[in-house]
């Protein structure tokens, strides 16, 4: 287990309820005080490195030397506002025929139906018929499928590909890299899932709407627009939380008591309060497990948010017909709140007095008191710990110090949760510029596969390529099941199989085997080619890991340089020792192994590198 040792090691409130909340802060980003970088010990050079790798997915060639001539802290100012044109990326967007990306939501979900919705609309136009089941059938399936082309609806799994695909060239190719590195960061905090099917079809407007536009906000417009958004209002459950507190409700209930329908009567009893979303809003996205609230505050929440449902954009569900029929005049008289895909049903929302973290609700406090107690989670004094440690979990190390941590919380109760007052005082710190911090970080497969990427000037030309390889290393991203999303530890990355898995990335990515990617080398060297395989280690470990000292590295993956199959003995040690063996006992498995006197390949030198321990590190 020595090898794995080594790995490791290196490897809105509202105005009438709380005043003081009742504006935006937005920052003076004040750009003449210089970060303590050299202070603690780092040239301007690796100062800039420290920053590309934690900011971005990673540098691409000479970009240490460009942000550090131009300034580290012009750099940083910069990527803050996140307004830099991003044709290369529009462009790829185009030439890959990702035409969901700027589709409405409501244009999103009648084009790309789930197979529920679909059935359900073929079997009321006949085309199947009503006790047919069997789906495994081949009949069966080509008359959903003739269906769905006559109806101009297109597969789910196309939107689900698309939604990766864009995740991809953004991050691989994106100018506004910080911004893109913090869409992922908060996706993985507000975690939703391809998994389940009633919230599949709308991460891709998740992501674009309710994450990418605020990941630099104020915290309460990030918290409030995915608390708000049909995926996750599926995903963790509130669009079915409702209460039957109320008289419109009960009178409903009433008559649904006399009705000789079994199947209503059924439905009406299934129906209640869901504490799913109560639940983890404090514990996952806000105040953290110990944050100081108690059950009850869980289904007093629950039921402040009761009514709180996916607007039925279907047009052709009965729904969305019933809506259609009243004007937006009664719907608002009504107290129906109706944004974006969202809905309030005033007759399905807990009237009652509620008390919730200590604060009175008084009845009848309908949308507007949901959006009050959203607030208080997202001011509350625990929120601020709990976020600024995740953040510098995330940009520092997985053992950031407390006195960091009480800096960036205390910005962030100053701030009203300004999310970049939050980065510019994390960044401004001596605790950042520590030493034993740089390159503390571990890379998750998908920080692996696209700093391989950017390191090389890669062209892709069929992104998924990339996800399947993330998934076979560990990361099926999109897919986590669970609420928590993602941990953000080196422990989760960093096991024998994944190893193997980066190690096998690594070379055939150099070696051009991944389809629909493309990689010059030897332009990386301005066409010229070293002398030797270990003259080209010692030359590219410089390219793609600039201003590190790569000698421990280079002696620890010199005796891979000339293994005969080299690609073929490491799927074989994964296969075999897939719980047990480590990267270190690899290479000296390797070194007792018959060598061969045929140079090793540029790509295989380059790929080698990649799969390195040093490589790993960010």
């Amino acid at each position: 287990m020595m090898w794995k040792k080594k790995i490791v090691g290196f490897f809105c409130l509202s105005i009438l309820s709380l005043g003081i909340f009742a504006f935006s802060y937005k920052p003076e980003l004040h750009k003449s005080k210089p970060f303590p970088y050299k202070q603690m010990g780092f040239s301007k050079e690796e100062a800039a490195a420290y920053l590309l790798n934690r900011f971005t997915f990673g540098p691409t060639p000479g970009q240490v030397q460009t942000v550090a001539n131009e300034g580290i802290e012009n750099w940083f100012y910069q990527q803050l506002e996140s307004n830099d044109p991003d044709t290369a990326v529009t462009n790829r967007f185009n030439s890959l025929h990702l035409d969901a990306v700027d589709l409405s939501l409501t244009d999103m979900v009648n084009t790309y139906p789930n197979n529920g919705v679909i059935v359900t609309m073929a079997r009321k136009a006949g085309i199947i018929d009503k006790n047919d089941t069997g789906i495994a059938k081949q009949e069966y399936r080509q008359k959903l499928r003739a269906f769905m082309q006559q109806q101009g609806f297109k597969p789910m799994p196309d939107l689900e590909r698309q939604l990766i695909v864009q995740k991809i060239v953004r991050a691989a190719y994106g100018n506004n890299q910080l911004q893109e590195v913090l869409t992922d960061f908060w996706f993985n905090h507000f975690n939703v899932s391809l998994t389940k099917p009633a919230c599949a079809p709308y991460i891709l407007a998740y992501e674009r709407d309710a994450i990418r536009p605020h990941v630099l906000d104020n915290f309460d417009e990030l918290l409030l627009a995915t608390a708000q958004h049909p995926a996750m209002l599926a995903y963790l459950d509130n669009a079915s939380s409702v209460s039957n507190n109320n008289p419109e409700e009960a009178k409903r209930l009433q008559k649904l008591a006399f009705n000789n329908n079994g199947a209503l009567k059924k439905r009406a009893a299934a129906e209640g309060l869901n504490e799913n979303y109560a639940r983890e809003v404090m514990e996952l996205h806000t105040m953290g497990v110990d944050g100081g609230y108690t059950q009850q505050d869980v289904t007093t929440l629950a039921k402040i948010l009761t009514g709180w449902t996916i607007y039925p954009m279907f047009k052709n569900s009965p729904a969305n017909e019933q809506i259609q029929k009243l004007s937006p005049e009664v719907m608002e008289k009504r107290g129906f709140v109706m944004q974006n895909g969202f809905l309030f049903r005033p007759n399905k929302h807990d009237d009652g007095p509620k008390t919730f973290l200590g604060k009175n609700f008084p009845a009848n406090g309908g949308y507007q008191e949901g959006v009050v107690a959203l607030e208080m989670l997202a001011h509350h004094p625990s929120t601020a710990k709990f976020i600024c440690t995740a953040l510098a979990k995330h940009f520092v190390s997985d053992t950031p110090s407390n006195n960091l941590i009480q800096q960036m919380a205390n910005t962030f109760l100053h701030t009203n949760g300004n999310i970049k007052s939050v980065l510019i005082t994390m960044v401004s710190s001596k605790e950042f510029w520590n030493k034993n911090n740089e390159r503390a970080k571990i890379k998750s497969p998908f920080e692996l596969a696209i700093s391989s990427v950017r390191a090389t000037n890669a062209q892709l030309t069929m992104p998924y390529q990339i996800f399947n390889w993330c998934n076979r290393m560990g990361q099926k991203f999109y897919y986590y099941q669970a609420p928590t999303g993602f941990p953000d530890r080196a422990d989760y990355w960093i096991n024998t199989g994944s190893l193997l898995s980066r190690m096998n990335f690594g070379l055939a990515f150099a070696a051009q085997r991944i389809p629909g990617i493309q990689v010059n080398l030897l332009a990386l060297n301005n066409f010229h080619e070293p002398e030797s395989a270990e003259a080209a280690l010692e030359t590219y470990s410089n390219i793609l890991l600039p201003t590190r000292n790569n000698e421990q590295n280079i002696q620890r993956i010199t005796p891979l340089l000339h293994q005969e199959h080299l690609t073929q003995k490491i799927s074989a040690a994964q296969s075999k020792n897939n719980n047990e063996a480590t990267n270190n006992e690899i290479v000296m498995q390797t070194q007792a192994m018959n060598t061969s006197s045929t140079p090793a390949s540029l790509s295989r030198v380059v790929g080698i590198i990649i799969g390195s321990p040093e490589f790993q590190r960010k």
